[in-house]
């Protein structure tokens, strides 16, 4: 077997991404967002507002990730989903909510009913060219990852490999998925071959 080079693996919390509309009907008119911290992707972060999202069977407040996108999307772990009561969440890759679940959610200011977006997100890698090329791999295509933990170091199948140059090196798992990798602090993977 051969393994590419080691790349930082992240767990990727239950969040949502909301349109400016959207936030303007949650937050208020000329609401922005508020930077809380920075993520390990260029340009994405944290913040400080939460919304309250409303499935069928319970409710969960969620930190919204920025900036602002052209959809409104909420990413849960399957234990998030049945939580809340949805059935039916598909896994997909960020941005892809056609025909998926709907929800309300609920600002201080306002509701929002969106009739789709609720997704479990595919598991994934962000790397840029340089590392692409140096490890062979391409944009789009589907690897297994090894993640070596103290008690469950485990293989991760139908990992979306995404290449930007913006990007720096880092899978992100769900919850449920670190849960089950047994993954605690600072944890590794690379890419089998």
């Amino acid at each position: 077997m051969a393994y590419s080079d080691k790349f930082i693996v992240e767990t990727s919390a239950r969040h949502l991404h909301v349109t400016e509309q959207d936030l303007e009907t949650l937050f208020g008119k000329g609401a922005k967002l508020h930077y809380k911290k920075e993520l390990s992707q260029p340009g994405q972060y944290a913040c400080e507002e939460r919304v309250q999202v409303v499935g069928p069977k319970s409710t969960i407040s969620m930190s919204i990730i920025g900036p602002c996108r052209p959809k409104t999307q909420i990413e849960v772990a399957y234990t998030d989903a049945r939580a809340l009561g949805f059935s039916g969440v598909p896994c997909r890759e960020s941005g892809d909510i056609a025909g998926s679940v709907g929800c309300k959610l609920v600002g201080p200011a306002g509701e929002v009913e969106i009739k789709e977006g609720v997704i479990a997100a595919k598991r994934h890698i962000h790397i840029d060219p340089a590392f692409a090329e140096k490890n062979g791999l391409k944009d789009k295509e589907i690897v297994q990852v090894k993640i070596d933990s103290a008690d469950r170091s485990l293989i991760f199948g139908d990992v979306v490999v995404r290449v930007n140059e913006q990007f720096r090196p880092a899978m992100h798992i769900d919850t449920d998925e670190a849960n089950a990798a047994g993954c605690s602090g600072e944890v590794w993977g690379v890419v089998v071959k």
